[in-house]
């Protein structure tokens, strides 16, 4: 198993990682719609929907893989109301690329953050 970290993660207290990797699969944790530098969260649903999306993105590139490479993701919303501006700004994010998703109701999430997302992608194309 292969762990990916950052500087920025490695500094948490938090017993996780950014993503694992096992047998050609990557799996990235949960990413909140915070810059992990800044630790600010953006005004709005959309752009904090822009922002998880930038840094499940981050996290892909450290493991050299791609949006396209995921195959399943995970988003977690307080307001299940928030499912169509979420859903615009997912759309626009993949584009042709449709991985398969879900959308999971929950309580609040931690800083208080509208959304978060969690995904598994592949990086052996030959499995």
């Amino acid at each position: 198993m292969k762990i990916y970290e950052t500087e920025i993660s490695k500094k948490k207290k938090a017993h996780y990682s950014l993503a694992t990797e096992h047998n050609g699969i990557l799996y990235i944790s949960g990413q909140l719609s915070m810059n992990p530098e800044t630790r600010q969260i953006p005004e709005g649903l959309k752009a904090q929907t822009r922002q998880a999306l930038k840094n499940l993105d981050n996290v892909l590139k450290l493991a050299n893989a791609t949006r396209n490479d995921i195959l399943m993701c995970r988003i977690y919303t307080p307001d299940i109301d928030f499912w169509d501006e979420i859903d615009d700004e997912y759309a626009l994010f993949f584009g042709d690329h449709k991985p398969a998703r879900v959308v999971v109701p929950t309580n609040k999430l931690h800083f208080g953050c509208l959304l978060e997302i969690e995904a598994t992608a592949i990086l052996d194309r030959k499995i």
